[in-house]
């Protein structure tokens, strides 16, 4: 935690913009240092992730890459998804997000393909929220991930290691 405390300010600012593309959120969570501990960080990120708007969620979408299925997967998959992940688009008018944290690649396809069949049957405001905490999960993970690149205090975490 000692090395995200002491961050400057552009760097701290370009780790936090890494997991969610959100100034607002970004800002939010840099203003509160120093945190004591991981817990505490993802506590305030979480809350920061809470008082996002749809605008700040939209700016955060527009950076989210599109999850996608491991390498061996078979070419029928690929078209699936491609056509779920369309659908979803043309019916939400943004990226479709989940957070995989803790899945098996071999879980992949079918939590996806489930996931976006499920989701298409919300209403937009339904969807929104769903989107919300999927983007905060997405956060969090990545923050835990970046915390334990820089060899930190989040080794400790009972946290899952994040994965996409």
């Amino acid at each position: 935690m000692e090395h995200f405390n002491a961050a400057s300010e552009e760097d701290l600012e370009q780790a936090l913009l890494s997991c969610l593309r959100s100034r607002r959120w970004a800002g939010r969570v840099a203003d509160h240092r120093p945190y004591p501990d991981l817990d505490s960080l993802l506590a305030a990120a979480d809350e920061a992730a809470y008082d996002l708007g749809w605008s700040d969620l939209t700016e955060a979408l527009a950076a989210e890459p599109l999850p996608t299925l491991p390498p061996d997967s078979y070419s029928a998959a690929h078209t699936a998804l491609n056509a779920a992940h369309a659908a979803y688009e043309a019916r939400f008018g943004h990226v479709f997000v989940i957070c995989l944290d803790g899945l098996s690649p071999s879980e992949t396809l079918d939590r996806l393909l489930a996931a976006i069949r499920s989701r298409l049957t919300n209403d937009p405001e339904e969807e929104r929220a769903v989107v919300a905490d999927e983007l905060r999960r997405l956060a969090s993970g990545r923050l835990v991930s970046a915390l334990r690149a820089a060899g930190n205090c989040a080794n400790n975490h009972s946290a899952p290691a994040p994965g996409r």
